[in-house]
């Protein structure tokens, strides 16, 4: 989807090092930088970051960023208890893995093996 609404093969391939690369905007990075923060444990928007992001975006918008945020970041923690795996969607020529996905990954478990 990211593709259909202008998301670069480039964006896409520096996500992890967003901060240094010149194919975000700085708008692009402020955004990035929130969606960090929310997603570290426990999240923490400081005080220098959330100004910064008042000075630049509506009360309005920031509700639907974060609401953006963390709907994803529900959704990612909700496909990790049932080792849910890449179904090919991507489309590009890369696809970008949250970082530590191949450390962390557990065997796929019926629920009766659980304890």
């Amino acid at each position: 989807m990211g593709r259909r609404v202008g998301i670069t093969e480039e964006q896409i391939r520096n996500l992890s090092a967003f901060e240094d690369s010149s194919h975000f905007t700085e708008d692009e990075k402020l955004v990035l930088r929130l969606a960090v923060q929310l997603t570290r444990t426990p999240a923490d928007v400081g005080d220098q970051l959330y100004e910064e992001l008042r000075r630049r975006f509506t009360e309005r918008e920031l509700v639907e960023l974060t609401a953006a945020i963390a709907w994803e970041n529900h959704r990612a923690r909700f496909n990790r208890t049932f080792n849910v795996q890449l179904e090919g969607f991507s489309g590009g020529d890369f696809c970008a893995l949250p970082e530590g996905s191949s450390a962390t990954r557990l065997p796929a478990q019926s629920p009766d093996t659980r304890s």
